[in-house]
């Protein structure tokens, strides 16, 4: 199967099968049936694209319920450092992260449900990164965590005199005063 489970329940990698020959590649980005084959049952309403440079460091955000978003992050050209933070009330990783490099080259995606804080750091010259959520942005719902929150312990692949962060995310709250309204296993 072309998933991988992460060790933080409901996170998962997507690694599509890649179809080579002396033309170039194919792959399926998303394939409804494939997903759904492995009870991932998604409804996918908006695609976002950003493109940034060298050491940008965007997040960690999410969208509390009812606006709250799954993302499917993938890179189209260049490479980031991708995390997720679990911030799902009562669950057995609560506060823990996972981080993984999503590549145009190794053609990764990473799979965020709901109650998860998200954010990348670009780590090529620039990167091109598009993911689908599954609500609309609602910005009345939206949240954050500090994305050098000590307690994390991500390493976001830039060194810190490197870091391009907006002054939004580096006044997020650190874990333990973030507000959240996730509920694990519901």
């Amino acid at each position: 199967m072309p998933f991988i489970k992460t060790d933080l329940p409901g996170l998962m990698i997507f690694e599509p099968v890649v179809h080579k020959d002396d033309r170039g590649y194919f792959f399926e980005s998303y394939n409804e049936k494939i997903f759904s084959a492995e009870g991932v049952e998604i409804k996918f309403v908006q695609d976002n694209q950003a493109r940034s440079t060298y050491g940008v460091i965007r997040g960690l955000h999410y969208q509390l319920n009812p606006y709250a978003q799954t993302k499917l992050i993938r890179v189209l050209s260049g490479a980031i450092i991708d995390a997720a933070v679990d911030i799902r009330k009562g669950s057995p990783t609560y506060g823990k992260s996972f981080s993984i490099e999503l590549s145009a080259d190794n053609k990764k995606q990473l799979l965020v449900p709901q109650g998860f804080a998200h954010g990348y750091a670009v780590i090529s010259e620039t990167a091109e990164v598009m993911y689908k959520v599954d609500q609309f942005y609602n910005k009345q719902s939206e949240g954050g965590l500090v994305f050098n929150d000590p307690v994390l312990e991500i390493d976001w692949g830039v060194p810190a005199e490197k870091q391009i962060v907006a002054d939004r995310d580096r006044n997020h709250p650190l874990l333990n005063d973030c507000i959240s309204n996730f509920i694990f296993g519901k």
